[in-house]
């Protein structure tokens, strides 16, 4: 059985890295002169062809409305797909740093019903929108590839694409999400952190995730103290700044290039914005500790200290919606790319999560 189990995981793995610059979409946001830098460097690192670049021009705001979504972002993408034969091939859908996160909610929608979304999100439901179905814009949309642990990734048996962002405070730190892709190798440490005394199913997926990762490389906090200072982290899961303990803004992690971050927090995805350096954690009562529209964790702060991917959301996704780092951390310790592991972790699209990071980034053997 054993055997049996290394040679299937050795072999999604191999299909998995298979996957090559040809199955990459880069978009490139033509207004945005950190768009164009940032797409003009991944193009080159990651070898990705000509033909696999594509031009929007959209305003470079972190909000858009729906309807500017569709004509500024989807159209003009999928135009790229279909008028270059490219809609079977691609797999990866890449967004650069001045690209909007955010679609507008419609007036009236309440949290759970939302037509408000992640551009993203949004954004990987393209490849059914292209062959002609209806898909309802109000609350989440059911991820078919969400739990696929034994299958590889491909078209047409997946009807999505995978769609990550090279986002971060500025321009040079979205390149050296690049840079940390490129150097990403099969080693460290998995710190995995719960809430203390909480017995909601989030405590028993981090849970799973502990019980999933190599034992050897694994550290585990059950109690009310906060996972800090842990060196050479290659994965990371907690609940952020839900739970209460948690009172600073980073975790000062010795963070090893290929690092993933995931976290159950409502908004820790809503701005890439550089906080102000005395900006801390605070209180939904409390609005003077808001930063951003919000109190909690940012994704971004864990890129800025070394962090290679992540995810985040974008508005409230509710717990069951968040990416399940139970098949995130897994999928990722055993050699899938960074967009497979998210992707197989993520309930929902049309939904709230963004992915930070490479998509092909993966844990290559350490030789």
């Amino acid at each position: 059985m054993g055997l049996r189990f290394l040679a299937a995981t050795a072999l999604l793995a191999a299909s998995a890295n298979a996957q090559t610059a040809d199955n990459v979409l880069l978009v490139v946001n033509r207004r945005s002169a950190d768009s164009r830098a940032v797409a003009a460097y991944y193009q080159q690192k990651r070898a990705i062809p000509a033909l696999n670049v594509c031009t929007i021009e959209t305003e470079p705001a972190e909000n858009i409305t729906r309807e500017l979504y569709g004509k500024q972002v989807e159209a003009p993408v999928g135009a790229c797909l279909q008028m270059r034969g490219l809609t079977e091939r691609i797999l990866y859908i890449v967004l650069t740093i001045g690209t909007p996160i955010r679609i507008d909610a419609s007036a009236g929608k309440t949290e759970r019903n939302t037509d408000g979304a992640a551009v993203d999100s949004e954004l990987a439901l393209l490849y059914q929108r292209m062959r002609g179905v209806q898909i309802p814009l109000d609350g989440p949309i059911t991820n078919p590839f969400f739990r696929q642990r034994d299958t590889p990734f491909r078209h047409p048996l997946f009807p999505i694409y995978l769609v990550t962002r090279l986002d971060a405070w500025t321009a040079d730190e979205a390149k050296s999400l690049v840079d940390r892709s490129l150097a990403a190798k099969n080693r460290g440490r998995f710190a995995i952190d719960l809430k203390a005394y909480d017995g909601t199913e989030g405590n028993q997926w981090l849970r799973t995730a502990a019980l999933l990762v190599p034992k050897e490389r694994l550290v585990l906090e059950e109690t009310a103290t906060v996972l800090e200072n842990v060196a050479d982290v290659i994965g990371y899961a907690s609940w952020g700044s839900n739970d209460r303990a948690r009172t600073k803004r980073t975790v000062h992690f010795g963070w090893l290039p290929g690092a993933i971050v995931t976290e159950f927090v409502s908004t820790d995805g809503r701005t890439f914005r550089k906080p102000p350096d005395d900006w801390t954690l605070g209180t939904w009562a409390d609005k003077k500790s808001w930063f951003a529209g919000g109190p909690q964790t940012l994704a971004s702060d864990y890129i800025h200290e070394g962090a290679s991917g992540a995810s985040g959301q974008v508005l409230e996704p509710f717990l069951m919606f968040c990416p399940r780092p139970d098949f995130v951390l897994p999928a990722y310790a055993s050699g899938r790319n960074l967009a497979e592991s998210f992707y197989m972790g993520m309930p929902a699209l049309s939904w709230m999560t963004v992915i930070i990071g490479d998509p092909l980034m993966h844990l290559a053997p350490q030789r």
